[in-house]
């Protein structure tokens, strides 16, 4: 099969790099909020506010980091990035010991880690991009993807036993050292990367370039409505996260642990999903998977509407869940592999940071929204209704298989103008 050719000792250091920070971000998944909580005495307010800063202050502090990665080695910016992390979050279990950890200082750590993820994010696709031959790339993006959701299934219930037996802080000591491991492994990538270059007329940063990566998305036929399609489901998606909580821990009484049972086995799906995606692309073509999965991780979410109390209920829930991280198991591979393809090797960096910018910003805006709706409404009610919503979401899926080079072309016509 395709899908177990060997991409290169190259690539499996970078794919080592991803899985070790990986691991070590869902094993302290819930470290801050915990942290606030436990040591702190935060509320519930505080806990919000820690929980959207990193999204939405964290995506705007990032919104320069974009053209300036762009224009950086790759693999540098990387090691950067995973340095940056690294020192952040030793900073916390440093105050920690010394009696010194404050609310602010958990804030600040969360809004660098948030900025210095996007920027890392931008330039890994940009590097993945030149590592792997073009028709490696679902291969790669779905080993990538596999590896994301295998992370999601184990990481939570470690870190939940690591921080029964050791507490938080220690959590976040084992994130940090797995940021150390990530900057080690690029580093082992090996060979050398050329310094890239701006084309074009202009030759030096301008105020403008900030907002290439939108400039570049909007234009284009092919990433426009991918964009807009990724940015309201994964928002509505993550929006009724808050939501289930209290639906089903607080209102019909499941146990935690039920809780993380809901949503940790489901995470087989999207192993399965991913594992599936490169055979049904040579099978059906990419345009109709695309079009297929995207549809399908859309028509699942309504389901949670109905959760009832028992077994029945938590029965419904993996099985809803299993459909969704399925579909999506089988999509995002294949959206990050279009997605790559329909942009130049030198807008990629400004790109997926615009996207992640635009994703993390609208995550908190609509967690935000949501909070209040179910203020109004009730949590069941406001799941329904985003889970209604999302249903209009495959509407703005590519109607057709547009060509990569109409894309570049495109590109080069921006860069003049």
């Amino acid at each position: 099969m395709v899908a177990r050719r060997s991409l290169g000792r190259r690539f499996g250091w970078l794919w080592a790099a991803y899985t070790v920070s990986a691991f070590g971000t869902r094993l302290a998944f819930d470290a801050f909020p915990l942290i606030a909580i436990l040591a702190l005495d935060a509320g519930p307010t505080q806990v919000s506010a820690l929980a959207a800063a990193g999204f939405a202050v964290g995506a705007v502090v990032a919104v320069p980091l974009g053209p300036w990665v762009e224009f950086r080695r790759k693999r540098a910016v990387m090691i950067a990035m995973d340095l940056v992390r690294c020192a952040a979050l030793l900073s916390v279990p440093a105050a920690y010991a010394f009696g010194l950890l404050g609310f602010g200082q958990l804030l600040l750590v969360a809004v660098v880690v948030g900025a210095a993820d996007i920027a890392f994010t931008a330039a890994s696709g940009a590097c993945l991009k030149a590592l792997v031959r073009p028709q490696d790339l679902l291969v790669a993006n779905g080993r990538l993807e596999s590896t994301s959701w295998t992370a999601l299934m184990l990481g939570p219930p470690l870190g939940g036993a690591a921080i029964g037996l050791f507490g938080p802080v220690m959590t976040v000591v084992a994130d940090a050292i797995s940021y150390l491991l990530s900057a080690l492994g690029v580093r082992a990538i090996g060979g050398k990367e050329a310094h890239p270059v701006r084309t074009g007329p202009q030759t030096r940063f301008r105020a403008g370039d900030l907002l290439d990566g939108w400039r570049y998305i909007l234009a284009g036929p092919a990433l426009r409505p991918l964009f807009f399609n990724t940015v309201l489901n994964n928002g509505l998606i993550m929006a009724t996260s808050p939501l289930l909580v209290v639906l089903m821990v607080g209102e019909l009484g499941f146990a935690p642990w039920q809780y993380g049972l809901a949503f940790a086995a489901p995470c087989v799906g999207g192993l399965i999903g991913s594992r599936l995606a490169g055979p049904l692309v040579e099978r059906f073509g990419r345009h109709r998977v695309l079009r297929t999965a995207g549809t399908l991780r859309a028509c699942w979410l309504i389901g949670l509407a109905f959760i009832g109390p028992g077994v029945a209920g938590l029965v419904l829930v993996i099985v809803v869940e299993f459909g969704l991280i399925t579909c999506s198991g089988v999509f995002n591979p294949v959206f990050a592999t279009y997605r790559l393809d329909h942009t130049p090797a030198d807008r990629v960096a400004r790109t997926l940071s615009a996207w992640s910018v635009t994703s993390k910003l609208s995550i908190a805006a609509m967690t935000g929204l949501w909070g209040l709706l179910a203020a109004v409404t009730g949590p069941r009610t406001a799941v329904g209704i985003a889970g209604v919503l999302i249903l209009a979401t495959p509407l703005l899926l590519p109607r057709r298989d547009h060509e990569p080079h109409d894309d570049v072309r495109d590109a080069a016509v921006q860069s003049h103008t």
